[in-house]
């Protein structure tokens, strides 16, 4: 059936608007209901029933969950289709009432075939007399007018001309709306079932794809991208209820990981955006998206556990080697907040899932011992450098600065955000940086005016910040804190001037024949590949003790675990228990260790 242009004129948008009003109404029911089994009903029965039969209660809890997840995310999917819909047609609509509004003060009349009269007007040349009316069509050979003579044109002929061509336009553009948008709302429906499977997960992440393609301008344009952290804040806060339920309906990834929003509202938009990214990896067969689909559902796992400090996910994504940032604890309420950043081989995986969010955690339980009011973040906003086996450009990569410098302005924005966003006066933030994290720590202290809102700096397994004094990083020397294990290798990589064969070693052989040709070369010399060794007298930092470590080569083979113990209170306590002291903004108590 043709649109024509009385239809198009007697549409009631308001009827789409409605619609959209009561598939919003179901899908706020969703996410209540959801929202009652998390907080309350799976954490009351954790702590009050233990066996079998909670268990099973547990797991179909869950399931419920699940399911209510699902049903809130397709019904503000339809929410958002009809009000995007009806908002393009009314558009159109406003274009048609100009031009019928034209029509009848020139007194020409618009036919239901879309043409339009004019009546005779002017004069002709020769004998004065009145040059004829006719009729206009928008279908005609543009530019063709009807012959006079040697006189011009009745002058009412462009403007009949003009009306048919708008009037054509608002209708042919209507029906366009209409075909883009009629698919869209075939295929936004549910299988039959009680229960949602990964299979369709992956058909709804489909559907956010569509309605964000067809939705087109309506919301998006509306994301303050460029905007400061601060801003993109009040701009959320100036939002309605509903708009902000359409935001998060259709652009979790983008709402989910913008700078500024406050943290119960990203966590709820990757929680969301979480399901959508495992249903579109699912079923593909490559390794990166198995390898990212892994680690994504270790991450949806402990989200479901409910976790103690509770965990917030302000951000996830699948792009490059992956994004994760994970909170311990709520950022936003809590006077002292750590954010953590992961180096070398660090990706969205199961060891990232798993190992680095413990890192996180246990400086999050071990802060709040000193300071209950405490959040520990794991951030893997930028593609650490990947080990010459996982990744062949890897080895050229962590001997580079270029990923640091991308990671530290990407860091300063998540810190600028958590400033902005954190509901306390004067709030303690501390920036940790471990291994090649440590290097993009440094990068982002040396960008303009430092690490935003950064009271203290904290470096473990460091090979160099890219400076040699500690007083460089922005924060004071006496706020740059430093563990390094003896038996750490990272810590005393050669510097590039040292060794030639360390780089040679790192590139061939890895990290292994590099720190053995640099050990040789490097006799008492403080200088490392990236700096000044940070745990060097000359670098002015204070250094705190930790345990030594297991060796690199001992009867048992290689080990690198004297890298990786600094956050566990298991197997250094000590340095963990400095961690959380400086992170709990009481630096006074932790101890000093010699430098090297």
């Amino acid at each position: 059936m043709t649109l024509t242009w009385t239809q198009l004129r007697d549409l009631r948008c308001g009827e789409l608007e409605g619609a959209a009003d009561g598939w919003g109404r179901a899908s706020n029911r969703a996410d209540a209901g959801r929202d009652r089994i998390e907080t309350q009903m799976l954490n009351g029965l954790r702590s009050s029933q233990h066996g079998q039969a909670a268990s099973a209660a547990v797991g179909r809890l869950r399931q419920l969950s699940s399911n209510l997840q699902y049903v809130y995310t397709e019904c503000g999917l339809l929410r958002t289709t009809l009000n995007s819909m009806a908002h393009e047609l009314r558009a159109q609509q406003r274009a048609l009432r100009d031009a019928l509004d034209d029509a009848e003060s020139l007194k020409l009349t618009v036919h239901a075939d879309g043409s339009v009269t004019y009546p005779a007007a002017g004069e002709a040349l020769i004998d004065g007399r009145p040059l004829p009316g006719g009729t206009a069509s928008a279908d005609a050979a543009p530019g063709l007018l009807p012959p006079s003579g040697l006189v011009a044109p009745n002058p009412n002929a462009a403007k009949a001309q003009d009306i048919a061509d708008r009037v054509a336009k608002a209708v042919r553009t209507a029906a366009e709306i209409d075909w883009r948008y009629a698919p869209i709302l075939r295929r936004l429906k549910a299988e039959e079932g009680l229960k949602v499977p990964d299979a369709t997960w992956t058909d709804a992440a489909g559907d956010a794809a569509a309605v964000r393609g067809a939705a087109r301008g309506y919301l998006k344009e509306g994301i303050p991208l460029d905007a400061s952290p601060a801003e993109r804040k009040a701009w959320w806060a100036a939002l309605t209820d509903e708009q902000r339920e359409e935001y998060l309906a259709v652009y979790p990834d983008q709402i989910g990981n913008l700078d500024g929003i406050p943290a119960l509202v990203r966590d709820a938009a990757n929680r969301d955006n979480l399901q959508l990214l495992m249903g579109k990896l699912e079923g593909r067969d490559d390794t990166k998206s198995e390898t990212q689909l892994a680690g994504l559902r270790e991450i949806d796992r402990q989200l479901r556990e409910g976790r103690q400090p509770p965990m917030f996910l302000l951000g996830i994504g699948d792009e490059g080697n992956g994004r994760a940032i994970v909170s311990f604890g709520n950022p936003d309420t809590s006077r002292n907040v750590s954010a953590y950043v992961p180096g070398l081989s660090t990706a969205l995986d199961e060891d990232f899932a798993k190992n680095d969010l413990k890192r996180a955690r246990d400086t999050a339980i071990g802060t709040q011992i000193h300071d209950p009011s405490s959040a520990a973040i794991v951030w893997l906003g930028y593609d650490a450098p990947q080990t010459p086996i996982t990744d062949p450009l890897g080895a050229f990569a962590v001997m580079g600065d270029e990923r640091a410098e991308k990671g530290g302005l990407a860091y300063n924005s998540f810190m600028r955000g958590l400033e902005a966003a954190n509901e306390n006066e004067n709030p303690h933030l501390t920036a940790i940086g471990h291994s090649y994290g440590s290097r993009t720590v440094g990068a982002a202290a040396q960008q303009g005016g430092g690490i935003p809102g950064v009271d203290d700096i904290i470096l473990v397994g460091s090979p160099g910040v890219g400076v040699d004094h500690a007083e460089e990083l922005g924060v004071g020397k006496e706020h740059v804190f430093v563990g390094a294990a003896e038996n750490d290798m990272v810590t005393k990589l050669p510097s590039k001037q040292q060794s030639a064969v360390g780089a040679v070693g790192l590139i061939a052989a890895g990290p292994v024949v590099s720190y053995i040709a640099g050990d040789i070369a490097d006799q008492g010399d403080d200088d490392l590949w990236f700096g000044k060794d940070p745990a060097s007298e000359a670098f002015g930092a204070r250094r705190f003790p930790v345990d030594d470590g297991q060796r690199l080569l001992s009867s048992r083979g290689i080990s690198f675990d004297a890298h990786s113990q600094y956050f566990d209170p298991d197997r250094d306590s000590s340095s963990a228990n400095s961690i959380a002291l400086i992170a709990a903004g009481k630096p006074e108590r932790v101890k000093a260790e010699e430098y090297r």
